[in-house]
């Protein structure tokens, strides 16, 4: 196995290289780069496309762009043989799995057998599960391979994916900003082409901003839809895994395979209604995001959505009295009963003693010092969530909208190392709470959002549009999602560093 810390130090990172084609000679293999999930499986299944060619040239961008610490660790050998397999079953006449061949970067506090699961914590080294987490079963039931496990915010605490051990995942479309996270590594690989597709979590928008920032799709399901066993968590109340892809139609096709269902089909769009609150979601956006989703309106009306201006007054209050409470008293319960659940010999207080980054050094010490006393997070869970998802279920009801549409994050993607604060017209405010003003409040009520590109700002960086509907109406919004992908938001282009010098 390669590890990350060998990933760095070998010179070239030779065991990588020897496996993959070398950089810059000429091969048709750039151009798989750009193969979307859906279309890498169908070419595989179909035999146009050899699943080991198809590893080989992911394992040569992932050499070739290591240095966006997108990945803590992979194990070449093992991602090439599993291709074989495919191929091999492809040649013998067997029938193939939905995903066969498809590798995914899978977010490094899910739990995985053939990789250490370490939630980006060096606590968690020697973390070496004794099974795939659930989530994964029926991926890799259909084929799919694991590719690596992906970098992120340490403990997934945080949105910027500076990890200060593993180092800070950077934004393939400018290297010097931030990807957005949790699910950094996994948003930034993704987008780099280092890997067609995978699967982040999302406490609080984990998986929808580093989709946004990145300019990539990314689900947060339904709470419950997904299992979160086998994850290192933050809250059972809030969590979930959810599929990331570079189109709506990869992550629609996870969606599918996750849930024993079949994809979703593009939605009609002339007559549906679509909810814009202004009040909070739009208000106070960085200049470029506005632009953008004003034209992103405008582009939405132009295919006969009915836009419905209606605010959902009431969303930020009952957020700010229910997310922090239930998050940090939940993680100073959940993560103790996972690391019991896995039997590794490790503590809670072996992880505290050996965070690295700052930020969520801070975070745990305000969990384990009992910042949150029972009586609050009582009263936030069983009080004000409650309220919280009634003020969502009256908006979509009592509007006659199937979802609502608005910027998943206020500005775009801001320099690695603003870690406290950011500049927001003109002033600085705290970047955690700004980067998940827009993603945090639905996440505590536990209904389904859709991120997906919107366009980029002059500058050429990703912005997000993000679409959330009811409890449950997550192949709606895929459908909706897949309807305008089709139509006036197609998938932006491969940043300029993403394409292989022979492509």
């Amino acid at each position: 196995m390669l590890d990350r810390r060998r990933f760095l130090k070998l010179a070239g990172l030779t065991a990588l290289a020897a496996a993959a084609p070398r950089i810059g000679e000429p091969t048709e293999h750039a151009g798989l780069l750009h193969l979307t999930a859906t279309e890498a499986v169908r070419h595989i299944s179909e035999g146009s496309l050899s699943a080991e060619t198809y590893a080989r040239a992911l394992l040569a961008q992932a050499e070739r762009l290591s240095f966006l610490d997108t990945i803590i660790s992979i194990d070449p050998e093992a991602v090439l043989e599993a291709a074989r397999l495919v191929d091999v079953s492809r040649r013998r006449g067997r029938r193939l799995g939905p995903l066969a061949g498809l590798p995914l970067l899978v977010k490094d506090n899910i739990d995985t057998k053939t990789l250490p699961t370490t939630a980006g914590t060096p606590g968690l080294l020697a973390n070496r599960p004794r099974a795939d987490a659930p989530l994964l079963n029926p991926l890799f039931g259909a084929g799919a391979l694991l590719f690596a496990k992906a970098n992120m915010h340490e403990l997934a605490f945080g949105i910027t994916s500076h990890n200060y051990h593993f180092g800070a995942v950077r934004n393939p479309y400018d290297s010097t900003l931030i990807p957005g996270g949790s699910s950094g590594g996994t948003g930034a690989g993704i987008a780099a082409r280092v890997c067609p597709a995978g699967l982040g979590t999302d406490t609080g928008g984990s998986v929808r901003i580093p989709a946004a920032l990145c300019g990539v799709v990314g689900l947060r399901p339904t709470k419950g839809r997904y299992s979160i066993a086998g994850i290192v968590p933050i809250s059972h109340t809030r969590d979930t895994p959810g599929p990331m892809g570079r189109t709506v139609a990869d992550v629609a096709l996870l969606d599918a395979v996750e849930t024993l269902t079949t994809p979703a089909r593009p939605a009609r769009l002339r007559g549906l209604r679509l909810g814009v609150p202004r009040n909070p979601l739009w208000q106070d956006l960085d200049p470029e995001v506005a632009a953008v989703m004003e034209d992103a309106l405008h582009r939405l009306r132009a295919l006969g959505v009915v836009l419905v201006e209606v605010d959902v007054p009431g969303v930020v209050t009952l957020d700010q009295q229910a997310g922090f409470p239930i998050a940090l008293f939940e993680a100073n319960l959940d993560i103790p009963a996972y690391l019991a659940a896995e039997g590794n010999g490790i503590t809670f207080d072996d992880i505290q003693r050996q965070i690295a980054s700052p930020d969520v050094a801070g975070a745990i010490a305000a969990a384990r010092g009992g910042a949150i006393p029972q009586a609050v997070y009582e009263h936030a869970l069983n009080v004000v969530r409650p309220e919280l998802q009634a003020l969502y279920a009256s908006y979509f009801a009592d509007n006659g909208v199937a979802a609502m549409v608005f910027p998943t994050t206020v500005l775009p993607a801001r320099p690695i190392g603003q870690d406290q604060t950011v500049e927001l017209n003109g002033r600085q405010v705290d970047t955690f709470t700004t980067y998940i003003r827009n993603t945090d409040a639905d996440a505590v009520a536990g209904i389904p959002g859709l991120a997906l590109p919107a366009g980029r700002t002059r500058s050429g960086l990703p912005v997000g549009m993000e679409l959330d509907g009811p409890m449950g109406s997550d192949r709606l919004l895929l459908s909706v999602g897949l309807a305008l992908e089709a139509s006036a938001f197609r998938p932006l282009r491969a940043p300029k560093l993403a394409i292989a010098e022979d492509g």
